[in-house]
């Protein structure tokens, strides 16, 4: 069981939001799943980007919100990048074969994982952004022990 550990980081930009998402990708070892929350327009969807540019894709990358996951196989891994924002229910995960995306070889990060309560496992990674100031504060916390390894490496991160 990880310890309870709070971290934090302020970014000042959208550049340094994808900043931090790269740096996500540096530190992820694969298999992880990763809750992002935070109001709209809190940068989720720039985050999970900064992720997938990590991983090395170069494409653009939009918000799922009407397909509900949009998955990304690059090299190292497939990374499912899931906005759950108009799910109705959490049983229409069920649907979509839910439980198939959380493997070894994929990496699950997760906007609005609240509307999907229930029928999805537990994140290895909490993330919370919020404003601050003229940028966002970016708040992490481990719920398993392959959250806090990941965890632990990006508390040295320095985004600004």
């Amino acid at each position: 069981m990880p310890q309870e550990a709070d971290y934090s980081v302020f970014v000042a930009d959208e550049a340094a939001m994808v900043m931090f998402g790269r740096q996500i990708a540096q530190a992820a070892s694969g298999g992880e799943v990763i809750f992002l929350n935070g109001d709209l327009g809190m940068g989720k969807t720039t985050l999970s980007r900064g992720v997938l540019q990590g991983f090395g894709h170069q494409g653009s990358v939009k918000s799922p919100t009407y397909t509900l996951v949009e998955p990304y196989e690059l090299e190292a891994l497939t990374v499912f990048h899931f906005d759950l924002y108009r799910l109705g229910d959490p049983e229409e995960l069920e649907y979509l074969g839910i439980r198939d995306y959380f493997t070894d070889h994929s990496l699950c990060l997760i906007e609005w994982p609240e509307k999907g309560e229930g029928a999805l496992p537990l994140a290895d990674l909490l993330i919370n952004i919020g404003v601050e100031n003229r940028g966002r504060r970016i708040h992490w916390q481990a719920q398993t022990e392959k959250g806090q390894l990941l965890a632990d490496k990006l508390k040295c991160s320095r985004v600004n």
